[in-house]
C-alpha cells in the first residue's frame, strides 16, 4: 500500500457519476502533484455533467458554461469518462473492487419526496424532477406526457426547482425557441392552455428557499403576471424578528423586500397568471381518476425546538381547481446496489465523506467515498459541491497515507476496458460525448437555438456511428 500513487502503480479511482460534485473530486485529486492518480468516472447516460444538462432550466444558459471547468478536468491525460455504463449493471460494486483502490459516489439525488396526502397518485399529479427531466430532453423521462390542455396548474414547494417549473410553464413560445429545451417539449408548451399557476410554499415569505434572482426573474416574464395577494406577504412576528437580527440570511431579507415590491404593483393583464401562496399545506387532491382540485390548510408559525420556526396548521382551508400539480418538496437519493444506504434521509450514509457501513455505525466501508446530494442531501447550488468533494477526497487522501484503501487484483486500465467489452457494454468516451455535443449544438444553430438535443440514447450511439471520429 505504501507505493500506491507512483507511475508504475497508480492510485486508481472510479467515480460512479459525472455531475458536478463528480467533477470537483476529479478536480482536487488532480492537484496533487506528489500521487500518480488514475481516474475513471462512469455513468449511465452517454452525456456527462448531470443536472447541469438535465436539470438547470433551458433558460438559464449563462450556468450551464460552467461545463467548460469540467471539460479541462476531463483534458487530463490520466482521466477517463466511460459513459452509457450503468453501476450495478454493467460494472458491479465487486468488479469496482477487483479494479479500483478507491470509489466516489457521485449519484445525486434522483427523486422526489412525497407529499403522503390523499389523491397524491391520481393522474395529473407528477414529482417535479419528471417534469424536468421532460423539458431537458433526459432519456429516462422522454415518453412522460403532461396534460398541458389544462387551464391552472399547481406547485407545490417554493424552492429553486419550483420556480424553474412555474417560468417554463408560464413562458412564451418566442421565449422558448431562444434555449435548448427538449423539441418535443417546445412544441407542447407552445399548445400548453394553462393560464393559471399556483405556487404554494409551507411557511412563510421569509423562509421561502429559492434565491433572488430566481423570484426577479418570476416577476419579468413576457406573457405573465407574477400576482403576491397583500395577506401572503404578511411578515409573522417571529420572522420579523429573525428579518431584523443580525442573524438574518441577506437571500431571505432581499426576498422579501422583492416581494414587498412586487405585491404593490397591479396586473398588467398578461395572458397567464403566477400567483404565490405562503404558510400553505396541501392536505388533499381531489378527482375520481385525474386531479380536479387541491385543498390546502392555512399554516401558522411557531418556534421549534433549534431556535427556528415549523409550520402549523390552523382550522382554516380553501380549495383550488386545478388540473395539473408538481411536487417540488426535495429530492431524494436512491439506494445503489451494494452500497450502504440511509432510507430516512435518502442519502449513503458517511463520516466526512468516508462511507460508512451503517447509519452512526462509525465503521469505515473501507476504499468508498461520497460526495454532493447522495451525501448531504439535496442542498445548496452548483458550487456548493466544490467545498464538499474537496472534505470528502482529504479523507481519501489521508486514507491513502494510513493504508486503509482497497486492495484490487486488477488495477489496470485496460482490465477495466476489456472487462466492458468483454461483457458487450458499448461505452462512450469523453471524445464521443465532445462529438455529440457538437453535433447538437450545430442543429441548434440551424435552428437559431443554442443546442438541439439527442433525446434518448438510440439518438445518441446512432449519431456517433452515423458520424466517426
Amino acid at each position: 500500500m505504501a507505493h500506491i500513487g507512483t507511475s508504475d502503480n497508480p492510485l486508481r479511482v472510479a467515480i460512479i457519476g459525472s455531475g458536478p460534485s463528480g467533477f470537483y473530486a476529479a478536480d482536487h485529486l488532480q492537484k496533487q502533484k506528489d500521487l500518480v492518480i488514475e481516474i475513471d468516472m462512469y455513468d449511465k447516460l452517454p452525456t456527462p455533467f448531470g443536472l447541469v444538462r438535465g436539470g438547470v432550466a433551458p433558460d438559464h444558459q449563462k450556468i450551464k458554461s460552467v461545463t467548460k471547468v469540467y471539460d479541462k478536468i476531463a483534458e487530463h491525460p490520466l482521466f477517463r469518462f466511460y459513459g452509457n455504463v450503468t453501476f450495478g449493471k454493467d460494472i458491479t460494486y465487486a468488479d469496482i473492487a477487483e479494479h479500483y483502490h478507491a470509489v466516489i459516489y457521485a449519484v445525486g439525488a434522483q427523486t422526489d419526496r412525497a407529499l403522503g396526502i390523499p389523491g397524491e397518485h391520481l393522474i395529473g399529479s407528477h414529482p417535479a424532477t419528471e417534469f424536468v427531466g421532460w423539458y431537458n430532453g433526459h432519456p429516462d423521462y422522454r415518453h412522460l406526457q403532461f396534460d398541458l390542455s389544462q387551464t391552472s396548474a399547481a406547485i407545490i414547494g417554493v424552492g429553486n426547482v419550483a420556480m424553474d417549473v412555474a417560468r417554463i410553464l408560464a413562458r412564451s413560445e418566442a421565449e422558448l425557441k431562444t434555449t435548448d429545451i427538449a423539441d418535443y417539449a417546445l412544441e407542447a408548451l407552445s399548445k400548453s392552455s394553462i393560464r393559471e399557476i399556483h405556487i404554494f410554499g409551507r411557511r412563510g415569505p421569509a423562509q421561502a428557499a429559492f434565491t433572488n434572482p430566481e423570484i426577479k426573474e418570476l416577476g419579468e416574464m413576457e406573457e405573465a403576471d407574477l400576482i403576491i395577494h397583500p395577506r401572503e406577504i404578511m411578515i409573522d412576528p417571529l420572522s420579523r424578528a429573525y428579518l431584523d437580527s443580525p442573524d438574518a440570511d441577506k437571500k431571505d431579507v432581499k426576498n422579501v423586500q422583492i416581494m414587498e415590491e412586487f405585491s404593490k404593483r397591479p396586473p398588467q393583464g398578461k395572458r397567464k397568471r403566477i400567483y404565490l401562496h405562503f404558510l400553505a399545506s396541501p392536505v388533499e387532491l381531489f378527482g375520481e381518476e385525474c386531479v380536479q382540485g387541491m385543498k390546502i390548510v392555512r399554516n401558522e408559525l411557531v418556534s421549534d425546538d433549534k431556535g427556528g420556526v415549523r409550520p402549523r396548521a390552523t382550522d382554516q382551508y380553501e380549495m383550488f381547481d386545478v388540473g395539473l400539480v408538481f411536487r417540488s418538496v426535495g429530492y431524494m437519493g436512491v439506494p445503489l446496489p451494494d452500497v450502504p444506504f440511509y432510507e430516512k434521509w435518502g442519502t449513503i450514509p458517511h463520516e466526512l465523506g468516508r462511507v460508512l457501513t451503517a447509519h452512526d455505525s462509525g465503521v469505515h466501508h473501507i476504499g468508498n467515498y461520497v460526495v454532493g446530494w447522495i451525501k448531504r442531501g439535496p442542498s445548496g447550488i452548483i458550487g456548493t459541491n466544490k467545498p464538499d468533494s474537496v472534505e470528502t477526497v482529504e479523507s481519501l487522501l489521508a486514507d491513502v497515507k494510513a493504508g486503509q484503501l482497497l486492495a484490487p487484483q486488477h488495477p489496470h486500465r485496460d482490465a477495466v476496458e476489456s472487462l466492458l467489452k468483454g461483457r458487450g457494454i458499448r461505452f462512450v468516451t469523453y471524445a464521443d460525448w465532445q462529438r455529440l455535443d457538437r453535433l447538437e449544438v450545430a442543429r441548434g444553430e440551424a435552428l437559431g437555438r443554442p443546442r438541439l438535443k439527442f433525446c434518448t440514447i438510440e439518438e445518441m450511439l446512432a449519431a456517433l456511428d452515423e458520424q466517426p471520429s
